[in-house]
Order: C-alpha cells, then sequence, then structure tokens
C-alpha cells in the first residue's frame, strides 16, 4: 500500500497550485484527476491549425507587483509565462447596445478614472468614491499581501453590502452603474447578489492590468508539469477517491481509489466542486447542517461558446481585443437565469499567433444557465436528443446574427469552427453543471473552505474563496497554510523576493 504525505483531488489551478505548494514544503503529494488529463478548464482545443481556450481567456494582476505575478513568483513559475497585455485604452471596449455607447476600459485605476470621468462629468465624485471604496477594501484584507502570511480575509462591513446597493447609493445613472458592474460577467453572479467587498477583491487585479497568455491556459499546465518533475509530485489521470475507510478520531485511515488501488496519506485535499465533495464524504461524519448548506449552494453563470477563426490576416476591426456587448444596462437583467431579453456577448480574440497559420482565434461566450439546458443534463455528448442539436444550432444562429449586428464586416470574415454549452463543459470539465465559476460568491454565504470535520480532509477551490485563477490559487495558499504549518509556509515565502 502506497504511503503519500498528501493526496490533492481536482487539477485545476487550485489542485495544480496546492501540489507544487505541498511538494515545496517536502511533502510527497499524489496529484488524482477524473479526467483524461490534467488542468481542466485551462486546457486547450485546436480546430484546423488554431488553438482556442475553454475557460481561461484573460487575466488581471500580470503586471509587476500584481498578485498573480507574485503567485506565481512564489511557486517558481513567472518567467515560464509570458502575458500580452492590453496596453491601449481601445483594446477593452464596453457596448451598451440599447443606449448606442461605447466605452473604452483602459488599465490602471487613475487612467480608468480620468477615461470614465470623461464620460460622465457629471459624476466625477461617484466615480472618484467607487474606486476609493474598491481600494479600501482590497487594502483592508490581509491575505492580498502574500507575504503577510495571512489565513483568510477579514470580514468588512462591505461583506454585507451588495455591490447593486453600493452602486445605486452613488449614482442614479443607470448607464454608469451598468459600465461599474460590467466586470461581473468574469464571476458570473449578479450585482444584487455579490458582496461589494468580494468584487473589488476579484476586480482591483483587472483594474491594475489585463493581459492574455501565449499559449494560453496550457502555459500554466506545462509550467506546472516542469514543476512538478522538480519535486516528489506523482499524477494519476482517470482516477479519483471512490471510498474513504478506517476512519478513527476523525481521521481517514485508507483512501480507496476509483482504481480499487489503496492509498495512504497524512492528508487529503478535496479541490473539487462542493457537491462532488459530498459525494465521497460518508455522511455520518457531517451534518445535516453541513449537508443543507451544500445542497443550498447556487451555480454561477456558465457560458455558450462559440469559436470562429479569422480568414486571413487582416481583421476588419483590429482595435478592440475584449468587446463586452451588453443589450440591456441592467446586469441583473442580463445574469438572471429568467431573463428573456437579448443576452450579452463577450468577444475575446487570441493573442497567439501559431507559426505558419495567418488565421486567428476568436472566443464569444453568451452567459448561460444550467436552468436552460436542465431537460438534457443526464445526456451525454454525442447521444445528446435532437431537441438538444436543435437548441445548440438555434443558440449559435442567434449569436451569429448579434454579432454582426454590431460587426457587419464580420459575416465575411469568420469562419465558425466549433460551439460548446453548459453540457459540454459538463463533459469536458466532469463538473456537475458546466458553470464557469463554481457556486455563486453570494453575499453572506458561507462556503466550504479549509478543514473538514475529518480533520485530515480540507477543501479549498475557486468555489471556497473566490471564483477564477486568483482566487482559486489564493484557497489554495490558505489552505496550504494550514496544512504545512504557519513557520514552515513562511520559511517558503521569505525565500521569495517581495515587491
Amino acid at each position: 500500500m502506497k504511503k503519500y504525505d498528501d493526496i490533492v483531488v481536482g487539477s485545476g489551478i487550485s489542485g495544480l497550485t496546492m501540489c507544487l505548494l505541498l511538494a515545496m514544503s517536502g511533502h510527497r503529494v499524489l496529484l488524482l484527476e477524473k479526467g483524461p488529463a490534467i488542468g481542466g478548464s485551462l486546457s486547450r482545443f485546436s480546430r484546423r491549425g488554431v488553438s482556442f481556450d475553454t475557460g481561461f481567456h484573460f487575466t488581471g494582476g500580470l503586471h509587476e507587483g500584481g498578485i498573480l505575478a507574485e503567485l506565481l513568483t512564489i511557486l517558481g513559475i513567472r518567467d515560464a509565462i509570458e502575458p500580452v497585455f492590453l496596453s491601449g485604452p481601445s483594446e477593452n471596449q464596453f457596448i451598451f447596445e440599447a443606449q448606442g455607447k461605447r466605452f473604452e476600459h483602459p488599465s490602471g485605476i487613475e487612467n480608468i478614472k480620468k477615461q470614465f470621468k470623461g464620460y460622465f462629468p457629471a459624476e466625477a465624485g461617484a466615480i472618484d468614491h467607487y474606486f476609493d471604496k474598491v481600494q479600501s477594501v482590497c487594502n483592508r484584507t490581509p491575505s492580498l499581501n502574500l507575504h503577510a502570511n495571512t489565513i483568510a480575509p477579514p470580514s468588512l462591513d462591505e461583506d454585507y453590502v451588495t455591490l447593486d446597493a453600493v452602486l445605486k447609493g452613488l449614482t442614479s445613472n443607470e448607464l454608469l452603474r451598468g459600465l461599474l458592474s460590467g466586470y461581473a460577467m468574469c464571476y458570473g453572479v449578479r450585482p444584487d447578489e455579490m458582496s461589494f467587498a468580494n468584487h473589488s477583491r476579484m476586480c482591483l487585479s483587472f483594474y491594475e492590468s489585463i493581459a492574455c497568455v501565449k499559449g494560453g491556459g496550457d502555459a500554466f499546465i506545462r509550467a506546472f508539469e516542469r514543476k512538478f518533475k522538480e519535486f516528489d509530485v506523482e499524477v494519476r489521470c482517470n482516477a479519483t477517491i471512490a471510498e474513504l475507510a478506517d476512519i478513527q478520531d476523525s481521521k481517514v485511515g485508507r483512501f480507496i481509489l476509483s482504481t480499487g488501488e489503496e492509498i495512504v496519506a497524512d492528508n487529503c485535499v478535496l479541490t473539487i466542486h462542493p457537491k462532488e465533495l459530498v459525494k465521497i464524504l460518508p455522511q455520518k461524519h457531517f451534518s445535516k447542517a453541513f449537508m443543507n448548506r451544500v445542497s443550498s449552494f447556487e451555480s454561477s453563470a456558465g457560458f455558450f461558446s462559440v469559436f470562429a477563426s479569422l480568414k486571413g490576416s487582416a481583421d476588419p476591426y483590429p482595435t478592440g481585443k475584449i468587446v463586452s456587448l451588453f443589450p440591456n444596462v441592467d446586469v441583473n437583467k442580463l445574469l438572471d437565469p429568467h431573463y428573456e431579453g437579448m443576452p450579452a456577448l463577450v468577444i475575446i480574440k487570441s493573442q497567439d499567433q501559431p507559426e505558419g497559420n495567418t488565421a486567428k482565434g476568436i472566443c464569444i461566450l453568451e452567459p448561460s444557465f444550467p436552468e436552460q439546458v436542465s431537460a438534457w443534463s443526464g445526456s451525454r455528448r454525442g447521444s445528446r436528443p435532437q431537441e438538444y442539436l436543435d437548441y445548440k444550432k438555434a443558440r449559435v444562429e442567434a449569436i451569429k446574427e448579434h454579432l454582426f449586428g454590431i460587426f457587419p464586416a464580420y459575416r465575411e470574415n469568420l469562419d465558425f469552427v466549433e460551439a460548446g454549452s453548459l453540457l459540454t463543459a459538463k463533459d469536458y470539465l466532469k463538473s456537475p453543471d458546466g458553470s464557469a465559476y463554481g457556486v455563486k460568491q453570494k453575499m453572506g454565504q458561507f462556503n466550504v473552505v479549509g478543514k473538514l470535520s475529518l480533520h485530515n480532509l480540507y477543501a479549498a477551490g475557486q468555489s471556497a474563496l473566490l471564483p477564477g485563477i486568483i482566487g482559486a490559487m489564493m484557497s489554495s495558499l490558505i489552505v496550504g497554510r494550514v496544512v504545512v504549518g504557519k513557520e514552515q509556509f513562511g520559511k517558503m515565502l521569505n525565500q521569495t523576493p517581495c515587491h
């Protein structure tokens, strides 16, 4: 029977981060991945020689001193990730269609404030106040200072008021409120459900800088794989935990894998969706209140994705690298599963240029929700009913016409090569529902994070702390600190230069 210090379940960015942190602390680690390859939604796929990202498209925090750059530095993989920054203000655009307004969104808070005040001169005070509040929340969140060796974010007053309430208290201008809440698309929760504090923690890095990455999410996967070879990390794909055995004194003695193999480990960190987590845990070791809490979690938004490539090298609309289309100024409606108007779109152009291929990939994302595909949730890819295929075809055509209505020249310049619904993501990611950001991070919600009631089991992941790549990695730092101990964790941090 093999013995490890730690088992990590799930190989998304949180699981990869957790494995490397534990291994860098001298632990022998086993990484289990349910699917055939590691990486989760970081993984890319190719069609006709063009690479497309599935879940990771762009990020904040990669600038010098940014939180993601610091995270990667701690892990020793900063030099392996090559950012392509959106430097010009026109490269990130927000278009509110009903109002016929196009807003350029530069990087750097002072640049943003100046630009937005030009659009809304009568709202200068509200704009200043909003960004001051965002920075104040992040300054009072010690865990965002990675070298502070702090366990978790504090509970601030802003954790108990929604983004929507703060914006309505600042301004009556619906268009400005829509613009300031537009990044809710990057965490899939309505502004009237998300706390202002978590919105601020999510968005500050986007305000500071936005970058795509050469090689996309695959660049992260390759970087982790190279580091795993330097340390004692064993990777098993097509395997997960099937049963917890020999439970004594609230600790698991043996871990029985889906392959039938039995493993002994001091600790196990589960970086999977909470609803997948409870399938592994013996119910008698968890309270009814815990189970009710997990079952009450709602899914964040996901996306219906359409993938296209530019025919030839000339883009008729070269300025916008990321363009967000808002048919409705109320972002609450656009992120409501029951909204029946035209959905939002986010158009993301790849910054990669494959050798020998002049075509560039474009990913078009439309918010989607599990309720919209629930009728076919029991089906599998390759055997779905005709009704689902008709739904998928209709969505693709509607997205194309929406896109062409704003960018008519694309009608002749795009080659549409693939599309995927939440069910596609569900199958591909082995997730419960295919949502993009795990559970909704609603105000007042008590997520599953850290040590569980079986004392050598821990929970981490993007459903545990904050959604997105930074939130998922931060959860692993916080939980990893508990597993290895504050002193050992501090030694590791001290070996990394602080910017």
